[in-house]
């Protein structure tokens, strides 16, 4: 853990303004609930305006529309969420493994791993796959022949990398194994959460570009393409050869559908399928909200019969219109 630094020490090398003492000593971050003296705490939706009064902290970072909410020392910039990650990082070094590769991994002879690569016990690389600098693969980490990982790529524990795809075709009623020959491309400044998967491409490779952030239980099938600095939570599914822009943010619990394309800064939100290309950025949401499971029934079935239900006003609308024009 780095420091005590003081608000000066912390703004000299992050910028924002500090108002109020610029000697105090910060020793850890905390959230506006439970933090206390010694830590910095952050405001960045007004929702939670009314917590501040009662924070224990002895500094807070916030936007300059917040700032006469409180008298607590502060430092004020254009954007708190941002701001109090590169604090957090200050006080919080990433924990990582040592450089080097642990007893108990298993490395293909023709792997290539760059300079202060770090491979965690259990872990498996297999035939000429390339892993690059500072990139760090903990425990269980399993990486399937041809894959390659960039630098600085944080890998965690249960990811399996260049697994086969499921790639299959029907004859005579039996399913017939497509080889999957393509293998997973991963840019740089790339983190993997826990037991995510990312399959091998059927011919050519899947791709995940630099700085994508994929949480934990993430499904990508095989020829799928996501675009630099793409954020995915936990539990995402996406089917084979969807073609993901850049920018892009995915909510936990969304599901893609195959084949489809998503443009470059579009938002989707929690729990929503993905039957249909987008293309212009925005924010998709699609859901049906829990409710009283009767309530929830009886809705779902008007759901059901919203086709028809649509069929039966364009001819009613037809009849009155022709009806008008009769009386006309």
């Amino acid at each position: 853990m780095g420091g005590p630094l003081t608000l000066a020490q912390i703004a000299s090398q992050l910028g924002g303004r500090i108002a109020g003492d610029p000697g105090v000593l910060i020793h850890q971050v905390g959230s506006l609930e439970r933090a206390g003296r010694g830590e910095i705490t952050f405001l960045s939706n007004a929702r939670h305006r009314a917590k501040l009064a009662g924070t224990g902290a002895s500094a807070v970072v916030l936007a300059a529309d917040a700032e006469p909410l409180t008298a607590l020392p502060r430092i004020v910039c254009d954007d708190p969420y941002s701001y109090f990650a590169r604090v957090s990082q200050l006080f919080n070094a990433r924990i990582a493994q040592p450089a080097g590769v642990h007893p108990s991994a298993s490395i293909a002879p023709s792997a290539t791993l760059g300079a202060r690569v770090s491979i965690g016990p259990g872990c498996a690389v297999g035939d000429g796959v390339a892993i690059g600098d500072d990139s760090c693969l903990y425990p269980g980490v399993v990486v399937y022949h041809g894959c390659r990982i960039g630098a600085r790529a944080i890998i965690h524990s249960g990811a399996v990398i260049g697994a086969d795809g499921f790639g299959i075709a029907g004859e005579g009623g039996r399913w017939l194994k497509i080889p999957q020959i393509g293998a997973v491309a991963i840019g740089d400044d790339v983190e993997i959460g826990a037991n995510t998967t990312i399959d091998r491409g059927a011919l050519d490779d899947t791709v995940i570009g630099d700085g994508v952030k994929l949480d934990n239980q993430i499904q990508i099938g095989h020829n799928c393409r996501v675009g630099a600095h793409t954020a995915m939570a936990g539990c995402v599914a996406v089917a084979g050869s969807a073609d993901i822009g850049s920018h892009c943010s995915i909510g936990a619990g969304a599901l893609i559908l195959g084949h489809l394309s998503i443009c470059d800064h579009a938002e989707v939100s929690a729990d929503t399928v993905i039957s249909r290309s987008i293309r212009k950025p925005g924010t998709y949401t699609g859901m049906f909200p829990a409710d009283e499971h009767g309530a929830w029934a009886r809705n779902t079935a008007v759901v059901r019969h919203l086709a028809a239900l649509v069929e039966r006003v364009r001819s009613l609308e037809k009849r009155l219109e022709e009806k008008e024009k009769g009386d006309g």
